[in-house]
């Protein structure tokens, strides 16, 4: 297949581009990376009038430190960055361990962090980095600038809630707290593959005793998720086998995942089971200073 005709322009900064987007606000769409936008062209499951390529805005090809020990990141930073970045890794090392699942290497080097939010697909890993992350999307448009929590900012699946003249310009991360134990896990039939389930966990630990834990699933639901229910039953606690049980119970007996090709949602749901449990314990030894 190839693409309906579409008018093409590609900006100079992102000034130009929110003014063409505004006067053609829901008959545009914004290329970046391309990596999503263009097999749905090809098989034109969209048909835009046109075409805003903005990938040659490197105003928006940055990673910041903030003042919090958090940082901030340009909508056009490409996958392959936050895979390698020392900055990152520093800052939230659950981030790299994440992106080296994300598809492919020429994908990664294509991608962007923008257009992986825009798109909004629940099966991806930005989209639940930026729920574990508790991060701040900020768009644009010629109206200005607002912040989006992540948790509200995925509304249905490849549904977001950009407006029709808005541009994702950064992602805000709030600093973690130093020591905190991480872990991302994901299951899919071949590398590269969207995954059926996959999990991350943060713990602050201290003194035995966990302060605050956050866990997020994705490909589990219509949108990235956050399981308050397991984050209540750890925190107070010190990991145990009995914990452990009552975490994963929590956060898995309410989940609706959908049924497709590839998977039942009962299969989904045991295996979201499957991977909390590994990531609360993998997250829980390098809190506690292993090298796992």
């Amino acid at each position: 297949m190839k693409p309906a005709p579409f008018d093409y322009c590609c900006p100079d900064s992102i000034d130009e581009a929110i003014e063409v987007l505004a006067a053609n606000a829901g008959d545009a769409k914004l290329m970046a990376g391309g990596q999503s936008l263009t097999p749905m062209l090809n098989f034109r499951v969209v048909r835009p009038a046109l075409i805003i390529d903005i990938s040659r805005l490197l105003e928006l090809e940055y990673v910041r430190e903030r003042t919090d020990g958090g940082l901030t990141i340009g909508a056009l930073t490409r996958h392959r960055i936050l895979e390698t970045s020392e900055l990152v890794a520093s800052r939230f090392p659950v981030i790299p361990e994440t992106m080296v699942n994300v598809a492919h290497l020429a994908i990664r080097n294509r991608g962007t962090i923008g257009g992986s939010l825009s798109h909004a697909d629940p099966a991806a890993e930005l989209p639940m980095l930026t729920r574990l992350l508790d991060a701040q999307i900020v768009a644009r448009s010629v109206r200005g600038e607002r912040q989006i929590p992540a948790d509200e900012f995925f509304v249905a699946p490849l549904t977001s809630a950009l407006g029709d003249d808005e541009i994702v310009v950064r992602v805000e991360l709030p600093g973690l707290p130093a020591g905190m134990g991480w872990c991302f896990q994901e299951f899919a039939r071949r590398a590269g593959d969207f995954a059926l389930a996959a999990v991350g966990v943060l713990l602050d630990v201290h003194d035995g005793t966990i302060r605050e834990a956050r866990v997020a699933m994705m490909g589990v639901g219509d949108t990235p998720l956050r399981r308050p229910e397991a984050e209540a039953a750890l925190v107070g606690k010190s990991l145990s086998d009995g914990v452990v049980a009552d975490a994963v119970r929590a956060a898995c007996q309410t989940l609706e995942p959908n049924a497709d090709l590839h998977a039942s949602p009962e299969f989904r749901r045991h295996l979201a089971g499957v991977l909390m449990e590994r990531t609360l314990r993998t997250a829980w030894q390098r809190a506690a200073g292993v090298k796992v």
